[in-house]
Protein backbone atom coordinates (compact mmCIF):
# COMPACT_ATOMS: atom_id res chain seq x y z
CA UNK A 1 0.00 0.00 0.00
CA UNK A 2 1.02 3.43 -1.04
CA UNK A 3 1.89 5.69 2.37
CA UNK A 4 0.05 9.10 2.63
CA UNK A 5 1.22 11.72 4.55
CA UNK A 6 -0.78 14.64 5.75
CA UNK A 7 -1.19 17.34 8.31
CA UNK A 8 -1.91 17.20 11.55
CA UNK A 9 -3.78 20.29 11.59
CA UNK A 10 -7.39 19.32 13.55
CA UNK A 11 -7.58 19.03 17.53
CA UNK A 12 -8.37 14.96 16.53
CA UNK A 13 -5.57 14.49 14.22
CA UNK A 14 -3.13 16.47 16.65
CA UNK A 15 -4.23 13.74 19.78
CA UNK A 16 -3.26 10.85 16.78
CA UNK A 17 -0.35 12.05 16.44
CA UNK A 18 0.95 12.41 20.39
CA UNK A 19 -0.61 9.04 20.58
CA UNK A 20 1.50 7.19 17.68
CA UNK A 21 4.87 6.69 20.07
CA UNK A 22 2.27 4.81 22.74
CA UNK A 23 1.20 2.79 20.48
CA UNK A 24 4.21 2.08 18.64
CA UNK A 25 6.65 1.34 22.09
CA UNK A 26 3.96 -0.49 24.01
CA UNK A 27 5.99 -3.47 24.38
CA UNK A 28 9.17 -1.94 25.70
CA UNK A 29 10.01 -1.97 29.12
CA UNK A 30 12.10 1.57 29.18
CA UNK A 31 9.60 3.14 27.32
CA UNK A 32 7.17 5.98 29.40
CA UNK A 33 4.39 7.67 28.49
CA UNK A 34 4.03 11.21 28.71
CA UNK A 35 1.55 12.63 30.30
CA UNK A 36 -1.18 13.73 27.51
CA UNK A 37 -2.21 17.24 28.71
CA UNK A 38 1.43 18.28 29.03
CA UNK A 39 1.88 17.07 25.79
CA UNK A 40 -1.23 18.89 24.07
CA UNK A 41 0.33 22.14 25.98
CA UNK A 42 3.67 21.55 24.15
CA UNK A 43 2.63 21.52 20.88
CA UNK A 44 -0.15 23.96 20.90
CA UNK A 45 -0.15 27.28 19.46
CA UNK A 46 -1.39 29.09 21.72
CA UNK A 47 -0.20 28.15 24.97
CA UNK A 48 3.45 27.36 24.25
CA UNK A 49 5.75 30.88 23.48
CA UNK A 50 7.89 28.83 21.44
CA UNK A 51 5.72 29.58 18.66
CA UNK A 52 5.79 33.12 18.62
CA UNK A 53 9.08 33.28 16.71
CA UNK A 54 8.96 29.81 15.23
CA UNK A 55 6.85 28.40 12.45
CA UNK A 56 6.33 24.69 12.63
CA UNK A 57 4.04 21.94 10.79
CA UNK A 58 3.24 18.21 11.85
CA UNK A 59 2.09 15.35 10.19
CA UNK A 60 0.99 11.98 10.17
CA UNK A 61 1.69 9.23 7.76
CA UNK A 62 -0.64 6.65 6.75
CA UNK A 63 -0.37 3.60 5.61
CA UNK A 64 -3.49 0.55 4.80
CA UNK A 65 -6.29 2.73 6.80
CA UNK A 66 -3.72 3.32 9.84
CA UNK A 67 -1.80 5.77 11.24
CA UNK A 68 2.54 4.63 10.95
CA UNK A 69 4.26 7.48 11.45
CA UNK A 70 4.82 11.02 12.10
CA UNK A 71 7.42 14.00 11.97
CA UNK A 72 7.93 17.72 12.75
CA UNK A 73 9.63 20.26 10.47
CA UNK A 74 10.52 23.42 12.76
CA UNK A 75 11.96 27.07 11.21
CA UNK A 76 13.35 28.78 14.65
CA UNK A 77 14.23 32.45 13.77
CA UNK A 78 15.99 33.18 17.10
CA UNK A 79 18.52 30.09 16.81
CA UNK A 80 21.86 30.95 15.37
CA UNK A 81 22.72 29.25 12.31
CA UNK A 82 24.68 30.09 9.11
CA UNK A 83 23.34 32.16 6.68
CA UNK A 84 25.12 30.67 3.88
CA UNK A 85 23.24 28.01 4.61
CA UNK A 86 20.39 28.18 6.67
CA UNK A 87 19.35 25.38 8.30
CA UNK A 88 16.10 24.39 9.57
CA UNK A 89 14.99 21.45 12.00
CA UNK A 90 12.89 18.44 12.13
CA UNK A 91 11.39 16.19 15.13
CA UNK A 92 9.07 14.29 16.61
CA UNK A 93 10.31 11.44 14.65
CA UNK A 94 8.29 8.06 15.15
CA UNK A 95 7.31 5.28 12.89
CA UNK A 96 6.74 1.65 12.21
CA UNK A 97 9.94 -0.27 11.14
CA UNK A 98 9.18 0.19 7.30
CA UNK A 99 11.99 2.17 5.38
CA UNK A 100 8.73 3.32 3.09
CA UNK A 101 7.18 5.25 5.65
CA UNK A 102 10.63 6.91 6.91
CA UNK A 103 11.07 8.01 3.37
CA UNK A 104 7.77 9.61 2.84
CA UNK A 105 7.73 11.75 6.23
CA UNK A 106 11.37 13.13 5.62
CA UNK A 107 10.89 13.74 1.75
CA UNK A 108 7.81 15.36 3.15
CA UNK A 109 9.51 17.58 6.00
CA UNK A 110 12.41 18.09 4.00
CA UNK A 111 10.25 19.96 1.37
CA UNK A 112 8.52 22.04 3.61
CA UNK A 113 11.74 23.42 4.90
CA UNK A 114 13.43 23.98 1.13
CA UNK A 115 10.71 25.67 0.21
CA UNK A 116 10.97 28.36 3.13
CA UNK A 117 14.47 28.72 2.29
CA UNK A 118 16.64 26.61 4.33
CA UNK A 119 19.81 24.81 3.21
CA UNK A 120 20.39 22.24 6.06
CA UNK A 121 17.94 19.93 8.54
CA UNK A 122 18.93 19.46 11.28
CA UNK A 123 17.21 17.09 14.21
CA UNK A 124 15.87 15.86 16.09
CA UNK A 125 14.40 18.87 17.74
CA UNK A 126 11.79 18.33 20.09
CA UNK A 127 10.67 20.83 19.06
CA UNK A 128 13.66 23.28 20.13
CA UNK A 129 17.85 23.16 21.13
CA UNK A 130 15.93 24.13 24.15
CA UNK A 131 13.95 21.04 24.97
CA UNK A 132 14.10 17.47 23.96
CA UNK A 133 17.57 16.86 22.16
CA UNK A 134 18.47 14.42 19.85
CA UNK A 135 17.67 11.06 19.06
CA UNK A 136 18.76 8.05 21.40
CA UNK A 137 21.28 5.67 20.17
CA UNK A 138 22.50 4.17 23.00
CA UNK A 139 21.49 3.52 26.18
CA UNK A 140 17.87 2.02 25.44
CA UNK A 141 18.10 -0.14 29.02
CA UNK A 142 16.87 2.01 30.92
CA UNK A 143 14.33 4.62 31.18
CA UNK A 144 14.56 8.08 30.27
CA UNK A 145 14.64 10.87 33.02
CA UNK A 146 12.35 14.39 32.94
CA UNK A 147 12.31 16.20 29.65
CA UNK A 148 14.60 13.10 27.93
CA UNK A 149 13.84 11.48 24.67
CA UNK A 150 13.43 7.72 24.17
CA UNK A 151 13.41 6.03 20.80
CA UNK A 152 13.25 2.43 19.56
CA UNK A 153 17.10 1.24 18.37
CA UNK A 154 15.99 0.57 14.54
CA UNK A 155 15.04 4.68 14.14
CA UNK A 156 18.51 5.61 13.60
CA UNK A 157 19.37 3.06 11.09
CA UNK A 158 16.18 4.53 9.59
CA UNK A 159 17.15 8.52 9.82
CA UNK A 160 20.57 7.06 8.52
CA UNK A 161 19.22 5.70 5.36
CA UNK A 162 17.56 9.24 4.41
CA UNK A 163 21.06 10.27 3.84
CA UNK A 164 21.62 12.04 7.48
CA UNK A 165 25.01 11.93 8.89
CA UNK A 166 25.97 12.64 12.69
CA UNK A 167 25.93 16.85 13.18
CA UNK A 168 27.00 16.42 16.75
CA UNK A 169 26.22 14.27 19.81
CA UNK A 170 24.93 14.86 23.08
CA UNK A 171 25.51 12.76 26.51
CA UNK A 172 23.65 12.39 29.71
CA UNK A 173 25.87 11.71 32.32
CA UNK A 174 24.78 9.68 35.37
CA UNK A 175 26.33 10.24 39.28
CA UNK A 176 25.58 7.46 42.13
CA UNK A 177 27.61 8.13 43.96
CA UNK A 178 27.76 11.84 44.47
CA UNK A 179 31.62 12.02 45.58
CA UNK A 180 33.65 14.55 43.89
CA UNK A 181 37.30 13.40 43.97
CA UNK A 182 39.88 13.75 46.61
CA UNK A 183 41.08 17.32 45.17
CA UNK A 184 38.09 18.85 44.35
CA UNK A 185 36.67 17.54 47.67
CA UNK A 186 39.15 19.52 49.69
CA UNK A 187 38.79 22.57 47.49
CA UNK A 188 34.89 22.85 48.16
CA UNK A 189 35.32 22.53 52.02
CA UNK A 190 37.54 25.14 52.32
CA UNK A 191 35.53 29.22 52.72
CA UNK A 192 34.16 30.88 49.69
CA UNK A 193 36.73 33.62 48.03
CA UNK A 194 35.68 36.91 48.76
CA UNK A 195 32.91 38.50 47.19
CA UNK A 196 31.35 34.90 45.80
CA UNK A 197 28.29 34.05 47.80
CA UNK A 198 26.06 30.77 47.60
CA UNK A 199 22.06 31.36 48.09
CA UNK A 200 19.24 29.53 47.67
CA UNK A 201 16.20 30.44 45.28
CA UNK A 202 13.94 32.60 46.93
CA UNK A 203 10.18 31.27 46.26
CA UNK A 204 8.44 33.90 47.26
CA UNK A 205 10.07 36.37 44.66
CA UNK A 206 9.82 33.27 41.90
CA UNK A 207 9.41 34.93 38.78
CA UNK A 208 12.13 37.79 39.58
CA UNK A 209 14.37 34.31 40.27
CA UNK A 210 13.47 32.60 37.10
CA UNK A 211 14.20 36.17 35.10
CA UNK A 212 17.53 36.14 36.64
CA UNK A 213 18.25 32.58 35.69
CA UNK A 214 17.44 33.17 32.18
CA UNK A 215 19.25 35.77 32.03
CA UNK A 216 22.63 33.72 33.20
CA UNK A 217 21.43 30.93 30.95
CA UNK A 218 21.00 32.69 27.34
CA UNK A 219 24.34 34.83 28.68
CA UNK A 220 26.45 31.93 29.35
CA UNK A 221 24.82 29.44 26.18
CA UNK A 222 25.21 32.42 23.53
CA UNK A 223 27.96 30.98 21.44
CA UNK A 224 27.05 27.79 22.29
CA UNK A 225 26.69 25.21 19.23
CA UNK A 226 23.26 25.33 17.76
CA UNK A 227 22.29 28.06 20.74
CA UNK A 228 18.46 29.79 20.63
CA UNK A 229 17.90 32.34 23.28
CA UNK A 230 14.98 31.79 25.52
CA UNK A 231 12.35 34.35 25.74
CA UNK A 232 11.04 36.27 28.56
CA UNK A 233 7.50 34.66 27.58
CA UNK A 234 9.14 31.42 27.16
CA UNK A 235 11.02 31.77 30.59
CA UNK A 236 7.64 32.51 32.40
CA UNK A 237 6.02 29.19 30.90
CA UNK A 238 9.08 27.25 31.76
CA UNK A 239 9.14 28.11 35.08
CA UNK A 240 5.12 28.03 36.03
CA UNK A 241 5.54 24.34 34.46
CA UNK A 242 8.19 23.42 36.79
CA UNK A 243 6.77 25.46 39.98
CA UNK A 244 4.97 22.38 40.98
CA UNK A 245 7.48 19.81 40.80
CA UNK A 246 10.58 22.29 42.62
CA UNK A 247 12.20 21.87 45.43
CA UNK A 248 13.17 24.94 46.96
CA UNK A 249 16.61 22.78 48.41
CA UNK A 250 17.62 22.07 44.67
CA UNK A 251 17.65 25.46 43.31
CA UNK A 252 20.92 27.62 43.44
CA UNK A 253 22.72 30.64 42.56
CA UNK A 254 26.61 32.00 42.99
CA UNK A 255 26.78 36.02 43.25
CA UNK A 256 29.81 36.76 42.69
CA UNK A 257 30.62 40.66 43.77
CA UNK A 258 27.09 41.17 44.16
CA UNK A 259 25.79 40.25 40.80
CA UNK A 260 24.08 36.75 39.93
CA UNK A 261 26.64 34.75 37.96
CA UNK A 262 25.82 31.39 38.18
CA UNK A 263 22.97 28.76 39.51
CA UNK A 264 21.79 24.69 39.09
CA UNK A 265 18.47 23.46 38.84
CA UNK A 266 17.70 19.74 39.74
CA UNK A 267 14.64 18.68 39.60
CA UNK A 268 13.18 15.16 40.96
CA UNK A 269 12.67 12.71 38.19
CA UNK A 270 8.54 12.61 37.54
CA UNK A 271 9.02 9.53 34.94
CA UNK A 272 9.15 7.43 38.01
CA UNK A 273 6.07 8.54 39.08
CA UNK A 274 4.12 8.31 36.23
CA UNK A 275 4.67 4.82 34.76
CA UNK A 276 2.07 3.64 35.55
CA UNK A 277 -0.67 6.30 34.37
CA UNK A 278 -0.61 5.60 30.40
CA UNK A 279 -0.45 9.45 29.96
CA UNK A 280 -4.00 9.89 31.58
CA UNK A 281 -4.51 11.63 34.92
CA UNK A 282 -8.19 11.27 35.00
CA UNK A 283 -10.00 10.18 37.34
CA UNK A 284 -7.09 9.12 39.91
CA UNK A 285 -4.00 10.12 38.16
CA UNK A 286 -3.51 13.05 39.76
CA UNK A 287 -4.56 11.84 43.09
CA UNK A 288 -1.34 9.61 42.77
CA UNK A 289 1.34 12.07 41.45
CA UNK A 290 0.40 14.46 43.97
CA UNK A 291 0.65 11.74 46.99
CA UNK A 292 3.75 10.71 45.15
CA UNK A 293 5.16 14.04 44.94
CA UNK A 294 4.50 14.40 48.43
CA UNK A 295 4.94 11.17 50.12
CA UNK A 296 7.33 8.80 47.72
CA UNK A 297 11.12 9.38 48.18
CA UNK A 298 12.70 10.62 44.49
CA UNK A 299 14.99 8.12 44.11
CA UNK A 300 16.13 10.07 40.67
CA UNK A 301 17.00 13.45 39.69
CA UNK A 302 17.94 15.61 36.33
CA UNK A 303 19.95 18.64 36.26
CA UNK A 304 18.63 20.19 33.08
CA UNK A 305 19.91 23.66 33.30
CA UNK A 306 23.31 25.08 34.87
CA UNK A 307 25.30 28.09 33.57
CA UNK A 308 27.94 30.21 34.71
CA UNK A 309 28.06 34.04 33.39
CA UNK A 310 30.68 34.47 30.61
CA UNK A 311 32.52 37.56 32.41
CA UNK A 312 33.11 35.11 35.13
CA UNK A 313 33.82 31.80 33.62
CA UNK A 314 38.19 33.06 33.61
CA UNK A 315 37.49 34.33 37.00
CA UNK A 316 38.64 31.39 39.73
CA UNK A 317 35.43 31.90 41.54
CA UNK A 318 33.63 31.39 38.23
CA UNK A 319 35.25 28.45 37.22
CA UNK A 320 34.87 26.97 41.24
CA UNK A 321 31.20 27.87 41.19
CA UNK A 322 29.92 24.72 39.38
CA UNK A 323 31.09 22.77 41.92
CA UNK A 324 30.03 24.69 44.74
CA UNK A 325 26.46 24.69 42.80
CA UNK A 326 26.35 20.86 42.84
CA UNK A 327 27.79 20.12 46.05
CA UNK A 328 24.85 22.17 47.58
CA UNK A 329 22.21 20.88 45.26
CA UNK A 330 23.83 17.16 46.64
CA UNK A 331 24.41 18.00 50.25
CA UNK A 332 20.36 18.83 50.68
CA UNK A 333 19.14 16.24 48.13
CA UNK A 334 21.16 12.81 48.93
CA UNK A 335 19.84 13.59 52.63
CA UNK A 336 16.06 12.99 51.20
CA UNK A 337 16.40 9.66 49.69
CA UNK A 338 18.52 10.58 46.26
CA UNK A 339 20.45 8.37 44.95
CA UNK A 340 21.00 9.03 41.34
CA UNK A 341 21.11 11.90 38.95
CA UNK A 342 21.24 12.87 35.28
CA UNK A 343 23.39 15.62 34.41
CA UNK A 344 22.15 15.95 30.48
CA UNK A 345 22.53 17.46 27.74
CA UNK A 346 26.33 17.73 27.32
CA UNK A 347 27.24 18.52 24.10
CA UNK A 348 30.39 15.90 23.19
CA UNK A 349 32.80 19.03 22.66
CA UNK A 350 32.18 20.89 25.94
CA UNK A 351 35.01 19.52 27.40
CA UNK A 352 35.01 21.98 31.02
CA UNK A 353 31.44 20.47 31.54
CA UNK A 354 32.65 16.64 30.96
CA UNK A 355 35.78 17.51 32.98
CA UNK A 356 33.42 18.73 35.91
CA UNK A 357 31.02 15.90 35.75
CA UNK A 358 34.02 13.57 35.04
CA UNK A 359 35.35 14.83 38.72
CA UNK A 360 32.34 13.98 40.25
CA UNK A 361 32.75 10.24 39.27
CA UNK A 362 29.81 10.84 36.48
CA UNK A 363 29.88 8.55 33.76
CA UNK A 364 28.22 8.60 30.24
CA UNK A 365 24.98 6.56 30.56
CA UNK A 366 23.13 7.57 27.35
CA UNK A 367 23.86 9.38 23.88
CA UNK A 368 22.10 11.04 21.57
CA UNK A 369 22.74 12.48 18.00
CA UNK A 370 21.80 15.32 16.55
CA UNK A 371 21.66 13.98 12.64
CA UNK A 372 22.14 16.89 9.56
CA UNK A 373 21.53 16.45 6.10
CA UNK A 374 21.94 19.12 3.42
CA UNK A 375 18.30 19.52 1.27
Amino acid sequence: MAVDVIPADSKAELERFIRLPMRLSAKDPNYIAPLMFERREALSRKVNPFFQHADAQFWLARKDGRDVGRISAQIDHLARTDPAAPAGYFGMIAAEDDPEVFSALFRTAEDWLRQRGRALALGPFNLSVNEEVGLLIDGFDTPPMLMMGHDLPYVARRVEEQGYGKAKDVYAYISETFDFNALIEKRIRRPLPPGMVLRRVRMDRFREEVAIFTDILNDAWSENWGSAAITEAEAKYLGDSLRLILKKEWFWFVEIDGEPAAFIVLLPNITEMIHDLGGRLAPFGWAKLVWRLKFQPIRGARVPLMGVRKKFQRDRRGALAPFILIDAVRRHSVPQGLERAEYSWILEDNMPMRHILEGLNARIYKTYRIYEKRI
